[in-house]
């Protein structure tokens, strides 16, 4: 019998968060329109967390671990929904040229999860808004959602991937999925 746990592995540069590239300023931290609001819902309706984000401004020395999580500090601040948000956290450090183990497309940090969490594949997503994202949650075997695509390649390559504009069409795709 599959677990009943149904979860949401997010990134969060362009997803959560404005997009401003190798962000390490928590003074820039934009929450994306939505964000709080459907995050409340799905919280209450039971998802788990997952905040699973490539930060190779790390290895590339144009951030600092410290700064990027002061910047993952001041998103759950300003989400406002507990320190305890994410019931786990995957920064990626590897960059395209020397990828790490955990750097999106690869799916071991989602399939890690789905074992140690005890989570049903069918119930959980991928969200992000690149074509890594969405291919991390393919090869994980779970679904995944595009967040403001870039162009229409992905909608027409992935079928199984929905395309959202915004966080609240994900909310309500999610829920009428779990009816």
């Amino acid at each position: 019998m599959l677990p009943k746990r149904s979860a949401l592995f997010l990134d969060r540069d362009g997803t959560l968060i404005e997009d401003l590239h190798y962000l390490s300023d928590p003074s820039k931290v934009r929450l994306l329109p939505g964000i709080r609001e459907c995050l409340a819902t799905l919280k209450k309706d039971g998802w788990l967390f997952f905040l699973f984000s490539n930060q190779s401004g790390i290895r590339r020395g144009l951030c600092t671990f410290e700064q990027v999580n002061a910047c993952n500090q001041r998103m759950l601040d300003l989400i406002d929904l507990g320190r305890d948000l994410f019931t786990k956290t995957c920064l990626a450090l590897g960059t395209a040229e020397e990828p790490c183990e955990y750097r999106k497309p690869s799916p071991k940090f989602i399939l890690e999860c789905l074992e140690t969490f005890h989570l049903n594949p069918n119930r959980c997503w991928m969200i992000g808004d690149k074509e890594t994202d969405v291919e991390a949650g393919q090869r994980a075997h779970i679904r995944t959602i595009l967040m403001q695509p870039q162009s229409e390649i992905f909608s027409k390559n992935s079928p199984q991937t929905v395309v959202c504009k915004d966080f609240f069409e994900v909310l309500n795709r999610l829920r009428e999925e779990k009816r």
